[in-house]
């Protein structure tokens, strides 16, 4: 069986599929408040993404993660999972805004995925309708409370941590993770996409100064566990929780990035600060009867996969998309 490795050696065995580029929410850091989305003919159909999935699986991908926008406002989710759930992934995750998760936690679990990862920016409910501009809180803590209910492998927040808007509540999403026995983590926020709302360069809070946050309250020991994505992980001595930071300013990952995208119109995106892409939705609808012929064009598209991101923590937006058309 043939792999997906790059012109560096770095075998990509992680994909994320955006399955909509739509969301529920209008979050300050990830879209702008008013939103053209793409119309329906140019949105991967679910049987298009499955076929994707299969042939990244068919090529030794063993993880998957299915993204938005938020994949939850896309109709006959479950069925999807259901369908990807089929293929034996040694991982298989989703990242949702937790608003749908109270009524599809449980129909999500039975139908094979394994594992989520939870947006919460904060715990305050005036501040998290300020952040998300349309969200509820009690709905995003039934949706936590559901899925730990429902029995996933594995459950984690993500917080983007902003100076000015939510940075003094580092401790307490720490407080809440541990009550709620689930892991962590902090992420930088990312230039993507033209946004008027906040100025990047003043709002950025780095890993580093999350971290010392948090040790204020809490010992951090470094850990050794991977989720095959790009945190680094710590440990606390008094919790079996882990806090991960997801750092492309402060802590290039690229080394040994593992990963691509694939966004809800067909892209392959390469990386996610670059724009190096493959149009797979041609693929798919020029050949919808010869999967070999996806299956060569993934290989083929390694070859554009750059060695790095540049990002950088002034503001500067090097990517024009915003991140619900990339895939979170």
């Amino acid at each position: 069986m043939s792999h997906l490795v790059d012109r560096f050696g770095r075998r990509v065995n992680y994909v994320r599929l955006s399955v909509t580029d739509r969301c529920d929410f209008r979050c300050v850091y990830c879209m702008a408040e008013d939103m053209t989305f793409l119309p329906r003919q140019k949105v991967l159909t679910l049987e298009e993404i499955s076929q994707l999935a299969r042939a990244f699986h068919q090529l030794g991908v063993d993880k998957i993660r299915l993204t938005g926008g938020e994949p939850l406002v896309r109709r006959d989710i479950v069925d999807l999972v259901a369908d990807i759930g089929q293929l034996g992934l040694r991982d298989f995750a989703m990242t949702t805004n937790g608003n749908q998760l109270a009524n599809l936690a449980e129909p999500l679990r039975r139908a094979g995925l394994k594992r989520l990862n939870i947006s919460l920016d904060s715990l305050d409910p005036g501040r998290f309708r300020a952040i998300t501009r349309t969200g509820e809180l009690h709905r995003v803590l039934e949706g936590i409370d559901a899925a730990r209910a429902a029995g996933f492998a594995g459950i984690k927040l993500n917080a983007v941590i902003m100076k000015g808007r939510n940075d003094d509540e580092v401790a307490a999403l720490v407080a809440f993770a541990r009550r709620k026995q689930v892991d962590i983590s902090f992420i930088e926020e990312m230039p993507l996409g033209q946004i008027t709302e906040h100025d990047r360069s003043e709002s950025f809070c780095s890993s580093e100064e999350v971290r010392g946050l948090i040790r204020q309250h809490h010992e951090l020991l470094p850990s050794t566990a991977q989720s095959g994505g790009p945190a680094r992980y710590y440990r606390m001595p008094d919790s079996a929780i882990k806090v991960g930071f997801i750092s492309p300013h402060s802590h290039n990952f690229c080394g040994d990035c593992n990963r691509v995208r694939v966004t809800v119109e067909g892209r392959l995106l390469l990386c996610l600060g670059n724009e190096h892409a493959v149009d797979l939705r041609h693929v798919l609808r020029a050949h919808p009867t010869q999967p070999e012929r996806l299956r060569q064009a993934l290989i083929q598209a390694m070859d554009l996969k750059p060695e790095r991101h540049h990002f950088t923590p002034d503001g500067a937006v090097q990517i024009l998309r915003f991140m619900n058309m990339t895939g979170g």
